[in-house]
């Protein structure tokens, strides 16, 4: 969202437009608070308990507003504000606009929100800041520059980890907006949850790093404000996903809508009093979405393990060559153990050229009922029986990983999910799992390294590959960048439970708060687990000589706003979105990625029928001997979304339209 710098008590700021607000004396100011707030040993216990909190320095402020007042506000909000659904790959909520640009408006308009703006001038007047800045030893806060918007979580939304660190932030803020007469219930969620970070060293430098579980929760209340010092690489925290009740459940929850208004104080504008110059870009750099998007995977969980094949060879500077797909044959021992895990469909000479030509267009394929039946039930049942046997799975990172075969992927500002690798010597079980049978005997193979060389053409040198589950109401893996040479990646579907793929047709309307938060969510929710790969907006019109270079290509003139992606199709509605997934059994996906092109995993709700369970994998592609240039696949995107979809037991390899 873009940000405007308004002129606020008289202080000029750099770029600021005029505003229409006027200059409110202190008295005025303290009579939009609680009465007893300004006074010198109430402003000192909030100082201490401030300084003595923990897992980092954070604030709770009970009953700040003038009642009344707080009351009007809302009442303005629902009668006349409207919200967007907004989503991306780190949340789900509606949003009005940002609450700087009211100045903007119209008289009509502005006389229907007076109660509105007399509190927004009130936390960014003089006398708040002041005391803010005094209570988290923050240094000077700007007045030249309003930071807020109305967030509305209802059932179903969330907020994943991050430490707020953006440009000049200094100081975040929540004030909530909750129903005053139906008091908010901490078991219904929505909770602002606070991350433990402990501290690693980095090349004799310390960092910190957060640990994959919340440690403190602040549940919702009316007129409650939670505040804390925003600091690179500490402040990590979320907002837990506000629970949808139980189907037979009989309460008065007023819809459980979680409304607030959020913010940020910022750091000194140009032109005011404690400016530093440079700051804002040095504070830029240690974001934890610079995180996101840099190569420092030092301390991340899963590290990858990279198994290079015995056919490939290296070269002078290290790079692998193989042999290429065309030029070798299965033994009878590939075909032996092929055929044990692999429908026979996928594994005919017709079949496996049609994939090929199918990839080769559009860099990018699946393949429904990929597994054999025999093996596919075996599994099924298996993996059902994890989900269902008592006792459930541990609750706690440090209890899972040293009582399962499982291990926490973190940190959790970049993914939260459990995960096994191949040839792990901490693995619990004597005997292999039908999952670790997929990941180990199977994809790990020479064999499947040569299926797949043939069914992309390409020729492959290396994999790296992981069992993922995907826990209800925790797990996610969030969008980070990837700039590095192209290769192959596959994910098979192996989630046992039915009712994952949401119909998405027909527009999203604005929401209007107070008259029908729910709408339609409530009859057919959207639970998240499904696979993204959408394109970074792209700035030019072509690449310039990059015509041929995998999925990455297929995102014609796309300038997107990364909020919107839930569309299969970009060209229908301008969605960045290059291919997508939803959790599913028995299905695989290969997708050929380039750079420019992100990844992630939604966010699995509480809703959903399941936890998703995959094997996803990552295979090298050789700079020699490819038989085959990839062209022409960005030239479906045109017309659709470019995926093809195969059954296996119709006997014949025939084409499906997937429906997405």
């Amino acid at each position: 969202m873009k940000r405007k710098i308004d002129e606020t008590d008289g202080i000029g700021s750099h770029g600021t437009q005029i505003s229409k607000k006027l200059a409110v004396s202190g008295d005025l100011i303290s009579e939009r608070f609680r009465r007893s707030f300004f006074d010198g040993p109430v402003l000192e216990s909030y100082q201490r308990e401030y300084a003595q909190s923990t897992p980092y320095k954070h604030g709770v402020i009970r009953n700040l507003v003038s009642d009344g007042l707080l009351r009007a506000v809302r009442d303005e909000i629902q009668e006349n504000l409207h919200f967007s659904p907004k989503e991306t790959d780190i949340y789900r909520i509606h949003q009005s606009g940002d609450l700087a640009n009211l100045d903007g408006l119209d008289d009509s308009s502005l006389s229907r929100l007076p109660s509105l703006l007399k509190l927004r001038d009130a936390l960014y007047s003089t006398k708040f800041r002041e005391e803010l800045a005094k209570i988290t030893g923050s240094g000077p806060l700007s007045g030249g520059r309003t930071d807020m918007a109305i967030n509305v979580y209802t059932p179903g939304c969330y907020l994943l980890c991050h430490d707020d660190v953006i440009g000049s932030r200094r100081v975040s803020y929540i004030l909530y907006l909750t129903d005053p007469d139906k008091p908010w219930k901490a078991e219904w969620g929505g909770a602002l949850r606070l991350y433990a970070t402990t501290d690693a060293e980095d090349g004799g430098q310390m960092t910190k790093i957060p640990e994959p579980e919340p440690v403190l929760s602040i549940p919702p209340s009316f007129n409650q404000l939670s505040f804390f010092a925003v600091q690179p690489g500490q402040s990590f925290h979320d907002v837990e996903e506000v629970h949808v009740r139980e189907q037979d459940a009989i309460e008065e929850d007023g819809g459980r809508v979680r409304m607030a208004i959020s913010g940020w104080f910022h750091i000194p504008q140009e032109g005011e009093e404690g400016y530093v110059e440079g700051l804002e870009e040095e504070l830029a750099e240690k974001s934890s979405l610079v995180q996101l998007q840099g190569k420092d995977i030092l301390f991340d969980r899963p590290q990858p393990r990279t198994n290079y094949y015995e056919s490939s060879t290296r070269d002078k500077i290290g790079k692998e060559m193989a042999t290429p797909p065309d030029s070798e044959d299965f033994t009878e021992a590939d075909l032996d153990l092929l055929v044990k895990f692999i429908a026979p469909t996928y594994l005919t000479p017709n079949t496996l050229e049609e994939m090929c030509g199918l990839f080769t267009d559009d860099s990018s394929l699946k393949l429904k009922e990929f597994l054999s039946p025999k093996f596919s039930a075996r599994l099924k049942a298996y993996i059902e029986k994890e989900e269902q046997q008592p006792p459930p799975l541990p609750e706690d990172t440090h209890a899972i990983e040293t009582k399962t075969d499982w291990h926490v992927a973190r940190p959790p500002h970049k993914h939260r999910f459990l995960y096994q690798q191949g040839n792990d010597a901490e693995a619990r079980t004597a005997e292999k799992s039908p999952l670790q049978e997929l990941y180990e005997d199977l994809f790990a193979s020479n064999a499947f390294r040569k299926w797949l060389s043939i069914a992309t053409s390409l020729t492959l040198d290396s994999c790296n590959i992981l069992a993922r589950r995907f826990r209800r109401g925790k797990d996610y893996s969030l969008a980070t960048g990837y700039d590095e040479e192209e290769r192959v990646e596959l994910t098979l579907g192996i989630t046992p439970s039915a009712g994952w793929d949401v119909d998405e047709e027909g527009d999203v309307e604005d929401v209007a708060i107070g008259k029908d938060v729910r709408g339609s969510e409530a009859e057919k929710p959207d639970v998240g687990g499904y696979e993204i790969y959408y394109a970074e907006d792209d700035e030019e019109e072509g690449d310039g000589g990059n015509g041929d270079d995998g999925i990455e290509n297929q995102k014609k003139k796309v300038k997107a706003d990364p909020a919107i992606y839930k569309s299969s199709s970009a060209d229908e509605d301008g969605s960045n979105v290059l291919f997508s997934s939803p959790a599913a059994w028995n299905s695989l996906s290969i997708v050929l990625r380039d750079h420019g092109v992100l990844r992630f995993v939604k966010y699995v709700s509480r809703q959903a029928p399941g936890d998703r369970w995959d094997i996803t994998g990552e295979w090298g592609v050789a700079e020699e001997g490819c038989s085959h240039d990839h062209d022409g696949h960005g030239e479906s995107d045109e017309e659709g979304d470019g995926e093809e979809e195969w059954e296996s037991d119709d006997g014949d390899g025939e084409e499906e339209t997937d429906g997405e």
